[in-house]
């Protein structure tokens, strides 16, 4: 029995000594570039090019809205009128007929622009009505 228990190799030796081939090498390779790249697109917040752009046009859309909408409220503030159309603006009680409104008024038009910014529009409705 002393003598089988020598020739039996550890695990250990036997990895030690294990030697792969090119193929298991190369599928190896493959195998982790995918499950890498599974892992990114699902855990890890990787996204395309295309995702990234309309990502990148909807935040620049957003951020264009927020400014004509703060533009909005300081000029409709600045009119001379300010405290009557604001009484006026409050009254109605139609989200349209208020973004109608605000359009008609031009102070969600930015400069250079022929028509109000809609974002723009619905940000200045929503911060003078609260």
């Amino acid at each position: 029995m002393a003598m089988q228990s020598s020739s039996k190799t550890s695990i250990f030796q036997r990895f030690d000594n294990y030697q792969p081939s090119k193929t298991i090498l190369v599928w190896t390779c493959v195998v982790t570039a995918v499950a890498t790249m599974i892992i990114g697109f699902t855990w890890g917040g990787w996204v395309t090019g295309g995702t990234s752009r309309t990502a990148e046009a909807t935040a620049v859309e957003n951020a264009r809205g927020e400014l004509a909408s703060a533009i909005c409220v300081e000029r409709f503030n600045a009119a001379p009128d300010a405290s009557a159309k604001l009484t006026e603006f409050k009254a109605m009680t139609d989200g349209y007929a208020r973004r109608q409104f605000i359009e008609a008024g031009g102070w969600a038009t930015m400069p250079g622009q022929t028509t109000p910014n809609r974002l723009g529009v619905q940000g200045c409705t929503t911060a003078l009505a609260g």
